[in-house]
């Protein structure tokens, strides 16, 4: 069957997996389906209850990520999983390898809970926050953005928001990771618009100026350096502050960034807004920023990495070049 989708893309799938996975999606769609991703913590608690321990439900199977045997699922469902290459089993016992969340009536597929493989797409709580700051900035602009990138795309989820609200925009997902760019070009066909998967270490694999970035980047503190989660360095702001010094350099005139990050605060003090200020002083770029949470991720203050932080925030960095 080729290489499974979820797992280390050095070998690319068939084509035929990819299009099972859409014809999955339609097939999902028609009972209905809606389930809201949690964040890892609630995930592993909501599991841990022995009425969890297997899946009765379609829900229980492609959200809560939970065992299953023959009967749960239809049979036309877990024949379009097997096409996929998505479908582990182990006697009666079924893992599905990937995931399926909502979010306003759109399907979007991403890695099974929890995302152990080092090239895992995830889409969590941050997802949400990340396409509804981008909505609210779409919402204030004057015209929709003629062309449009989102920088670590993943599943794709807010490059699909953008192309929903500028559908004739030109709109890129950009990732260095294989299997982000696979559910993306399946996550926008489910969702009808039209994102160009590329893969691209930021921007240096696409050329030209952007009239809109967004991204919502690792940065998180990780000693296990996990592509999905770790932002690097000191307090996990490598990557995303990489994306801001990207943006500087390639917005067009009038041009805007929405960069979704988070840090640890420490004694008070916000470092990534620290660091990000100096980056934009003297660049004639209008800022803003804000805390969307102030205490996020607090089971991560127990672990050394954090030990510096009093609370860990999550933030929306918008940073407009001038005309």
């Amino acid at each position: 069957m080729g290489k499974r989708l979820g797992m280390t893309a050095a070998t690319e799938a068939p084509v035929y997996a990819d299009a099972a996975l859409r014809r999955l999606g339609e097939a999902i769609k028609e009972t209905g389906y809606r389930f809201v991703p949690v964040t890892a913590a609630t995930h592993e608690r909501v599991n841990r209850r022995p009425a969890n321990a297997r899946a009765r439900t379609l829900r229980d199977v492609l959200g809560w990520s939970r065992p299953f045997g023959p009967g749960v699922l239809p049979d036309d469902l877990v024949t379009l999983l097997d096409e996929a290459g998505v479908l582990d089993r182990d006697g009666d016992t079924w893992r599905s390898r990937i995931r399926c969340s909502t979010l306003d009536g759109g399907l979007f597929f991403h890695a099974a809970f929890p995302p152990a493989e080092p090239d895992a797409v995830f889409f969590g709580p941050d997802t949400l926050r990340t396409c509804d700051a981008v909505t609210a900035h779409l919402r204030s602009l004057p015209g929709p953005p003629r062309r449009a990138v989102d920088i670590g795309t993943g599943s794709g989820a807010i490059a699909v928001t953008v192309a929903r609200h500028a559908p004739d925009a030109e709109v890129l997902g950009v990732d260095v990771n294989p299997v982000a760019l696979r559910f993306t070009a399946v996550n926008a066909g489910l969702a009808g618009v039209r994102v160009t998967p590329v893969h691209s270490d930021l921007l240096s694999g696409v050329g030209g100026q952007f009239d809109l970035i967004v991204s919502n980047p690792p940065f998180m503190i990780d000693p296990q350096r996990r592509r999905y989660r770790d932002g690097g360095g000191e307090h996990g702001h490598d990557l995303p502050l990489a994306v801001l010094d990207t943006a500087l350099h390639r917005l067009a005139p009038g041009g805007s960034l929405v960069l979704f990050s988070g840090t640890g605060i420490v004694d008070g003090h916000d470092p990534l807004l620290a660091e990000a200020a100096t980056r934009l002083a003297g660049t004639g770029f209008a800022w803003r920023y804000r805390e969307v949470d102030p205490d996020v991720y607090g089971e991560n203050l127990d672990d050394p990495s954090y030990a510096h932080a009093e609370r860990i925030a999550v933030c929306v960095l918008i940073a407009e070049r001038c005309r």
